[in-house]
């Protein structure tokens, strides 16, 4: 087997700056969101001048799909650390968990679903598409196996638990309650963990068990 080529100085150099774009434009969707973003700001956040950051990514698409591929690469390597052992059930409500306090901590970029040459440019980009495929089998098997413990509904579509998921991750309802200053952001991600695997129904504890 050859052994891994090592990287010269100057390919170092344009990873690290390359990670730190990215940084910056995690930040800045978290914060403003993708169509308040604009290139100046990233160059500017990053410390370099515009003409070099398109030397890197040619377009605001591509900065926002660089973005969502990291976010997509720490998310299967935290779904892959998870100790198999663990029920299915137990590792999607670990995997949402996770996901949220990402958000909290201001590390999820959030794009709009409804702009069409952002959805193309994803579309057409094989890597972005390849994690994605790669996120939805492995939380589809984690599903399918929690119907067979009896974790999950078998009359529930797999497709729509994993949509649903993915959507409380990025549910608007974490801003405005953050915003009203009446939670912490660990009884916030609480509540949303709570709402998705536990339904709406009361407490089924013996000690809320009505009297």
């Amino acid at each position: 087997m050859n052994a891994p080529q090592k990287r010269s100085f100057k390919q170092q150099q344009l990873i690290v700056r390359e990670d730190a774009i990215i940084d910056a434009v995690n930040g800045l969707l978290a914060k403003k969101g993708y169509d308040l973003m604009t290139m100046d700001e990233v160059a500017a956040e990053v410390g370099i001048a515009k003409a070099s950051l398109y030397k890197h990514f040619p377009s605001k698409e591509a900065l926002a799909a660089a973005a969502m591929i990291r976010l997509l690469e720490n998310t299967l390597t935290y779904v892959r650390s998870l100790d198999p052992a663990m029920p299915a059930l137990a590792r999607l409500r670990s995997i949402l968990q996770w996901a949220l306090e990402v958000r909290m901590a201001g590390g999820l970029p959030t794009l709009p679903a409804e702009n069409t040459t952002l959805r193309d440019s994803l579309v057409n980009n094989f890597k972005y598409v390849g994690k994605v495929l790669d996120m939805n089998e492995l939380l589809g098997d984690l599903i399918e196996q929690a119907k067979k413990d009896g974790a999950i509904r078998i009359d529930l579509p797999t497709e729509v638990v994993l949509f649903t998921i993915y959507a409380r991750s990025c549910d608007p309802s974490v801003d405005y309650l953050k915003m009203m200053g009446q939670y912490t952001d660990q009884q916030i991600v609480d509540f949303l963990l709570l709402t998705c695997f536990n339904g709406l129904g009361p407490d089924p504890s013996p000690a809320h068990a009505p009297k």
